[in-house]
């Protein structure tokens, strides 16, 4: 499961179990969709390198509503970095490294504010963010049927589309066998095609539908199918 140990850092490279060992910070807007989701792909994924261990800290896990909002959520993983940056150069680690120190944040669109000064100060930090238009269940939507329409900012359209909408009583929780079997790179390829619908012109608040939580399964988790 994934979860916050202390304070471990992220630039610990140390065998562990005969594996070097990499650590991920996670900032996640709902406290429980998300968190249930990666440890769900963590048991399940196939690592890219599976000579490394990859440990994955939910960061926020007893955070409050009022910290789970965008612009809280890349405040408090700024915070983190700047700390795991100093202990990285401290370490003398090559910033070229696959060590070198990964915080992300995972948040929806919704009716938030802040949304651009949010991605500009992880931008400037160099905290990774992905960010899903209307809701992170879009991502869970992809995996199992394709979007061709906006949802005009409403995520209770999204949830209506989902199979198991009607068959559970709290959609935010994720159960494994809501994410069918392989089915990540048809999850990402119906991403690509709606996120390659809209220009770079347009801007993040009006991208919808969009998802990129695919490149967090990649880059962040290190695992390339589920």
């Amino acid at each position: 499961m994934a979860r916050t140990r202390g304070k471990d850092s992220l630039t610990s490279a140390k065998p562990k179990g005969g594996k070097r060992r990499r650590v991920v910070h996670v900032f996640t807007e709902g406290k429980v969709t998300e968190p249930e989701y990666i440890a769900i792909v963590r048991a399940r994924g196939v690592l890219k390198d599976p000579g490394v261990q990859v440990d994955v800290h939910i960061a926020n896990e007893s955070a409050a509503g009022s910290h789970r909002k965008p612009i809280k959520l890349v405040e408090d993983a700024v915070r983190l970095m700047r700390e795991e940056v100093r202990a990285a150069k401290r370490s003398k680690l090559d910033p070229e490294s696959e060590f070198w120190p990964q915080v992300w944040c995972l948040f929806d669109r919704d009716e938030h504010e802040q949304i651009e000064a949010a991605r500009k100060q992880a931008r400037e930090a160099g905290v990774q963010i992905a960010f899903s238009h209307p809701c992170f269940e879009l991502w869970r939507l992809l995996h199992v049927k394709t979007v061709d329409a906006q949802f005009g900012g409403a995520c209770n359209q999204v949830t209506a589309r989902l199979p198991f909408a009607k068959n559970t009583d709290n959609i935010k929780h994720v159960e494994s066998d809501q994410i069918p079997e392989n089915s990540f790179k048809l999850a990402k390829q119906r991403a690509q095609k709606i996120n390659s619908a809209h220009g770079e012109h347009v801007s993040w608040l009006h991208r919808d539908p969009y998802t990129d939580v695919f490149e967090f399964v990649e880059k962040g988790l290190g695992i390339t199918a589920y």
